[in-house]
Formats: C-alpha cells, sequence, structure tokens
C-alpha cells in the first residue's frame, strides 16, 4: 500500500484504518459527515447497526481523528437524525465530547418560511415565501426538519476562528455606529442557511443517498482560518464535496472512503472542478 503522506488525494480505505496509519502532516480541519445510522441506501455499507455498535464506532472514529489533528485544529461534524429519533444527534455528539470539546453547534438551515409582517417588508419581501430544500415527509406528529446540526469540536475549546471571513453586511448601516464595529460586516452567527445546488449532475450522476452541498465545508474551512500549509481532512468523502471546497479555496485535502466508485466519480469532479476554477481564474 505504501507510505500514505500524499495530499489532494482521495483514498479508498476506512476511515479509522487510514487515520491511525497516515504519517503526513497533522490535519488543521476535519470537516465530515458520518452515516446516520437511518438505513440509507449505500453500496459498501450497511447503515443499520446496532445503537451502541453505532456510538461506539463514531467514538472510535473521534479518537482516531483526534490522533491526526493539530492541536490547535477543529473538527467539524455534521449530523442529524430522524423525527422520530430526535436524541440521535445529540447521543453522537456526546460521544464525540468524550475526546473533544463542544466548542460551538451551527445550525445548518436547509429551508425557511419568512413573513413579510413579522420579518419587516422593509428588506424587500413582497410578501410571504419559503426558500431552500424542502422533501415533505408524510405524518401528522412531527413538523418537517429543515435544518441539521454542524457541532464543531476542538481538542481544548479554545480555538480562534477566523469568524469575519465568512461574516456578512449590517442590514443597516447605523448598526456600524452602535456597535462600535470596525468591521463593515458582522458574525455570521451560528444559523447558516445552506441551500443545495442544482448542479452535481456536472460532475457525476448523483448516486450517493447523503451528499452535502460544497458550501457546508467551504464555509467550516473558511470560518476555521486557512493558513500557508493548510490541510483539510473528510473521513467519509463520498462524492466529494469537501475536496471540491478546497478546490475553490486553494487549501490541500486528504479524504478516506470505502466505496471505490465513490472515489472514482469524486476524482472526476475533482478534475472538472479544478479546470472550472483555472478557467474563472
Amino acid at each position: 500500500m505504501g507510505r500514505l503522506n500524499q495530499t489532494n488525494k482521495i483514498y479508498v480505505m476506512d476511515c479509522v484504518e487510514f487515520m491511525r496509519s497516515w504519517e503526513g502532516d497533522p490535519v488543521d480541519v476535519v470537516v465530515t459527515s458520518p452515516p446516520y445510522n437511518l438505513k440509507k441506501g449505500y453500496k459498501t455499507y450497511h447503515d443499520n447497526l446496532a445503537r451502541a455498535d453505532y456510538l461506539a464506532w463514531m467514538r472510535g472514529v473521534a479518537a482516531a481523528a483526534k490522533r491526526v489533528m493539530r492541536d490547535d485544529g477543529s473538527f467539524f461534524l455534521n449530523i442529524m437524525g430522524r423525527p422520530s429519533d430526535p436524541w440521535l444527534s445529540f447521543d453522537v455528539a456526546r460521544e464525540f465530547g468524550g475526546e473533544f470539546k463542544l466548542q460551538n453547534t451551527i445550525h445548518w438551515i436547509k429551508s425557511i418560511a419568512l413573513n413579510k409582517k413579522g420579518d419587516g417588508g422593509a428588506k424587500g419581501l413582497n410578501g410571504d415565501f419559503a426558500v431552500g430544500h424542502f422533501k415533505p415527509i408524510n405524518t401528522d406528529r412531527y413538523f418537517n426538519q429543515c435544518h441539521e446540526y454542524i457541532f464543531h469540536f476542538t481538542k481544548y475549546g479554545d480555538v480562534k476562528l477566523d469568524k469575519l471571513a465568512i461574516g456578512v453586511p449590517y442590514s443597516h448601516k447605523s448598526n456600524l455606529d452602535r456597535w462600535k464595529a470596525k468591521q463593515t460586516v458582522r458574525d455570521r452567527g451560528n444559523a447558516w442557511f445552506i441551500s443545495y445546488e442544482n448542479k452535481q449532475g456536472a460532475y457525476y450522476p448523483v448516486r450517493h443517498p447523503a451528499v452535502f452541498p460544497e458550501k457546508l465545508p467551504f464555509l467550516c474551512v473558511k470560518a476555521h482560518g486557512i493558513r500557508p500549509g493548510c490541510l483539510v481532512y473528510d473521513p467519509f468523502m463520498g462524492l466529494g464535496s469537501t475536496a471540491l471546497a478546497c478546490v475553490r479555496l486553494g487549501v490541500d485535502y486528504i479524504g478516506s472512503e470505502i466505496d471505490a466508485e465513490c472515489v472514482a466519480m469524486a476524482d472526476k469532479a475533482v478534475a472538472a472542478h479544478e479546470r472550472e476554477c483555472a478557467g474563472n481564474g
């Protein structure tokens, strides 16, 4: 197999085995979304472990990640359960809490409904509307899940972030004086609206049951802060969203993924993305 130290590569390997074998530089940012144990239709993984086995596996992933991360690194974990199992996200976060400190909890807003009267017509709303990805659920007991969690873990809970790198403009310029702001942008906060883009077919056929949008790892890496030699790792690389974000950001990445077909499609996506970014250069 050779030494595991090459960057800008997705390895066809189990993530725990990979992290225990990695011989390259320490990782600045880990960003990933593991299987949620919800019986999703993965080709090479059975997403139906017993609850205790799944949580023990997640604890093992956390421990292995701690080995490869820098002491001032960040682990952004995207996780969500189902309406009938509201504790799954927190149970997984608790397992990670045995290895890391939970520094931030971010809410990935996938769909949101806005009301003209309640949310202010002065902001340009012409009427009530909803925006974002919405997949109805067939139940009269639960609300549709329009968000997922992104838990931000660090080793000691004291990592300084580059919050304004993903900042947003103040809505009203009066706030610049009110808050004695030195910048025209403010902290984005911990509610991130990230919608799915309908362009993934340009890179590969969509054949993965749980692909997160490229913007999610893009924001996570920028928020952590990009420094010379920055290295990003995705233990569950899937179809390569994290690698695509790294290409756009101009930072190095590594990934692991047990499905060789997914890796092949991700590699094609990365090559296409590199050409696209070079053309926009």
